[in-house]
């Protein structure tokens, strides 16, 4: 039996609306797609360009000043001298013969292992600190002044007391990056709200629940922040000390070339430096963000 024809033209009016949709959510899906590589692409150009641009022009008015090749090396003059060094980083042929990589490898194993100490200890050493009045009393002006003792003036002592390069290397390291790690921390314990302390009394926390659940989570952006001022004194203070303790490390490295009067490869090592200094410094930045994410902070 045959419906009405004002029965069907509602029925109609409904499957219209649901094929265009079917339709047209492709296209959406695409443009929308679409735009957000937009955004990904305007944003890394928005990151990139600027410094790239600034380099172009550092490096020309630089070529353009010492074109003469009298002083420091042109860019040209340093890609000529060094090119070997810069395309070949990872050649060794034994001793000290060996590619700018192994070189960054050695130092960094060495900040590696004293700037780890150092936060440990560090970190121990704030929170007793910035949670004891009396033990800020005591130490807080012995911490003060040792911490404005020069990375090489550590030197001596530490050869006196080790004898040997490698430990009194670590050691300059842990006595040069711990001040920042003490001093952040202990401002952070101090700065933790009042009322984090008074919900712990409530719950009945135990001292170490307390550590764990409120005190560690209230003070991780003073505490990293501690830490990327270490990492970043220890790698200055492990090129300095290698300078003078010989064997492998950039330090030394930087020191025998200009014995050589290799000023271009010098240069080369110092581009090394800074980058590998702000790749730790970047990499502490990204562990603070995913450690405290999420964390409720005062």
């Amino acid at each position: 039996m045959s419906l009405p024809a004002s029965q069907l033209t509602p029925a109609l009016a409904v499957e219209a609306p649901q094929d265009a949709a079917v339709v047209l959510m492709p296209r959406d899906g695409r443009a929308s797609a679409l735009s957000h590589l937009g955004r990904m692409g305007r944003g890394l150009a928005e990151l990139t360009l600027p410094p790239i641009v600034v380099l172009g022009l550092i490096l020309g008015i630089w070529q353009l000043i010492d074109a003469d090749g009298a002083g420091v090396p042109a860019p040209l003059t340093i890609w000529r001298d060094s090119h070997d060094l810069i395309v070949h980083p990872f050649f060794d042929h034994g001793g000290t013969d060996k590619g700018l990589f192994w070189h960054v490898a050695t130092s960094l194993s060495r900040v590696g292992f004293g700037f780890s100490l150092a936060a440990v200890v560090g970190i121990g050493l704030g929170v007793l600190i910035g949670a004891s009045k009396w033990a800020h009393r005591g130490l807080d002006p012995i911490f003060q002044v040792l911490r404005t003792v020069p990375p090489l003036a550590w030197l001596p002592i530490s050869l006196a007391a080790f004898h040997q390069a490698q430990p009194s290397a670590l050691f300059v390291i842990f006595i040069t990056s711990i001040w920042p790690v003490i001093i952040n921390t202990a401002v952070g314990v101090r700065n933790i709200p009042e009322d984090y302390t008074n919900v712990s009394r409530v719950l009945r926390l135990s001292p170490l629940e307390h550590f764990w659940k409120v005190l560690l989570p209230a003070t991780t952006p003073y505490i990293f922040t501690g830490l990327r001022i270490g990492v970043g004194m220890s790698w200055l203070a492990i090129i300095a000390s290698e300078m003078l303790l010989g064997g492998v490390g950039v330090g030394f490295f930087i020191w025998d070339q200009y014995n050589s009067s290799r000023i271009s490869d010098i240069v080369v090592a110092l581009v090394w430096v800074g980058l590998v200094g702000f790749a730790l410094d970047r990499a502490v930045a990204l562990l603070g963000r995913f450690v405290s994410r999420g964390t409720a902070l005062g």
